[in-house]
């Protein structure tokens, strides 16, 4: 049976990042790295732009070359992933009924794309976009030629790959349930802008729609069904509706969690020896008021990573990272500071039709988070604005001839 000091369960951000992390801190022990795909270590982010575009090739998008792993001393082992976790034998078994043990368990498997639940579902044509093997499918399938594409979900990544469709020259509707695109992660403020702008580059954005089902010729996905009757004809059928914490084994094992698995300070779960970290990881989080949450960043899945590695070099330094998120859409850049949950007033900073805004969000008068649409000096100085826990006055915050910085 296989032994390793530390197994990593994922190659993702966080995955890549806790192997990283372990050899900078002078880990000398053996370290197995498993991934469910077949390809070395890659940025995410890129799928729904850069990479799903064409402006990057696969090689661009790696972490780190291939090579690295190895010399590194790192067992990168691809196409597997853990069907079981035994915490007090410290063993694991894979898809193939191999069974590894561990002093350690760093887990980062991050989540699976949500499914629709309606018939149709299942349909060729249908796709997510959380690999690379998901992109290159929809690359493949959209060639030849403008198609229909049918995108549901207006959340981040159903905008990302709305405006490179569109960039793309294919005929894009996007179907969102909720009043606003964001709803769940901006202010009004910001959907309006996002809103206003899919709109102006050709994208059918319709609110308030839910899909009843997916129509098919055969196999092959046709077009959408409204509920209101209306069928959408598609050629392709894009969603983005959020993913589901990949924990099963985990929690199979005793590991306390719901909304993904409960993590310290530390990244540990409440399984001895077994760590979790990026997306499916639940902790409390200092900029959230220590509510538990889970955040889908690669800011996150970064910074946990090295907390975990840390700590099993010996060196505990509690997770307190300042979160971050960026959007790239058509010439629009998004840079996202601090966490906005919880907001109880926004205040607007610049002219959203110029193109270049922020949005500032308080609670209880005090600044939490700032969205930055082609504002760095804004993204910069406004992070320095929740790290104080400023409460400024709102109308010198609106004042965008006021940089930010002044107010500290």
């Amino acid at each position: 049976m296989d032994h390793a000091d530390v197994i990593i369960v994922g190659t993702g951000h966080g995955g890549a990042q806790a192997a990283i992390a372990l050899r900078q801190n002078n880990f000398e022990g053996s370290i197995i790295l498993l991934g469910r795909e077949k390809d070395p270590p890659y940025e995410r982010p890129p799928l729904s732009k850069e990479y799903f575009a064409g402006e990057k090739p696969f090689e661009r998008i790696q972490i780190r070359p291939t090579q690295f792993w190895a010399e590194k001393d790192i067992d990168l082992r691809l196409g597997s992933y853990v069907t079981d976790v035994d915490w007090m034998d410290h063993t694991i078994t894979l898809s193939d009924d191999t069974k590894l043990t561990y002093r350690k368990l760093i887990w980062a498997a991050g989540g699976d794309p949500r499914r629709l639940s309606c018939a149709g579902a299942d349909l060729a044509g249908v796709h997510s976009v959380r690999n690379r093997a998901d992109v290159d499918r929809m690359v493949t399938e959209l060639a030849g030629g403008p198609k229909r594409v049918a995108v549901i979900g207006g959340g981040y990544i159903g905008l990302e790959a709305a405006a490179v469709l569109r960039k793309l020259d294919h005929e894009v509707v996007l179907l969102e349930a909720l009043p606003r695109v964001l709803a769940r992660v901006a202010g009004q403020e910001l959907s309006d802008f996002y809103q206003a702008q899919h709109r102006a580059h050709g994208v059918d954005l319709r609110l308030e729609t839910t899909v009843e089902r997916l129509e098919g010729d055969g196999d092959k996905v046709t077009g959408v069904k409204l509920d209101t009757g209306e069928i959408i004809p598609a050629d392709l059928v894009v969603v983005g509706i959020g993913i589901v914490p990949a924990i099963g084994p985990l929690i199979a094992a005793g590991a306390a969690g719901g909304n993904g698995v409960d993590v310290d300070e530390f990244c540990r779960t409440t399984l001895d020896d077994i760590y979790a970290i990026g997306d499916c990881a639940a902790h409390a989080n200092p900029y959230a008021d220590n509510a538990v949450i889970r955040l889908e960043s690669v800011q996150n899945a970064h910074d946990m990573a090295s907390t975990a590695a840390r700590a099993i070099c010996g060196d505990k330094q509690p997770y307190n990272a300042f979160p971050w998120f960026w959007s790239n859409q058509y010439d629009l850049k998004l840079q996202t500071a601090g966490l906005s949950l919880d907001y109880d007033q926004t205040v607007l900073r610049g002219d959203p039709d110029s193109s270049r805004f922020s949005v500032i969000y308080l609670k209880e008068g005090r600044v939490i988070a700032l969205d930055c649409v082609n504002s760095v000096k804004d993204y910069v100085q406004g992070r320095k604005l929740i790290e104080a826990r400023l409460v400024p006055d709102p109308d010198i915050l609106a004042d965008a001839d006021t940089p930010l910085k002044e107010l500290l």
